[in-house]
């Protein structure tokens, strides 16, 4: 029998280069009513504002190349539900260049799920090795939304409505 505090599934929503966008970010997530938001940078003020209107939500944020000198660490490895996801916002590996770099720290890291932004077009696709590869694209226009269900992990990209 399951209780309240139970949650059958997880949802976490991504978001990457807002660049000032904030709109569709509301959307999203009064549509989808996530249990966690992830923003992978460009602009940090960005999703910290929006965090301010969900104080009961948690948000995992990394700085991008746009947001300045900052003393948050740009990469960040973090489990939910025994997932593992490692996510930054994509400049430091290079991913303008192809994903490689990204790949390889992601496989070392023993992550299930790549998380990067940066190039502003949007990528989901589950690797040979069953590793989740997700850049959600400028918020602006995508989003992603990843689902954590007894074991199971799901990506997808959403258009912005």
């Amino acid at each position: 029998m399951q209780t309240e505090s139970e949650v059958p599934q997880l949802k976490i929503l991504v978001f990457s280069d807002s660049h000032r966008s904030l709109i569709g970010m509301y959307r999203a997530i009064d549509q989808h009513k996530p249990h966690q938001v992830i923003h992978l940078g460009d602009l940090e003020q960005d999703i910290e504002e929006v965090a301010e209107h969900y104080p009961q939500l948690p948000f995992c944020t990394v700085p991008g190349n746009c947001d300045g000198w900052t003393t948050a660490p740009l990469k960040k490895q973090i489990t939910l539900e025994r997932v593992s996801i490692l996510l930054s916002h994509g400049h430091l590996w290079g991913v303008k260049g192809g994903y490689s770099r990204a790949i390889a720290d992601a496989r070392a890291c023993v992550a299930d799920i790549l998380l990067f932004g940066h190039t502003h077009q949007a990528l989901c696709q589950r690797l040979e090795d069953g590793l989740w590869m997700m850049n959600p694209g400028p918020s602006r226009s995508s989003y992603g939304l990843i689902l954590l269900e007894e074991g199971s992990v799901s990506c997808a990209i959403h258009p912005q409505d």
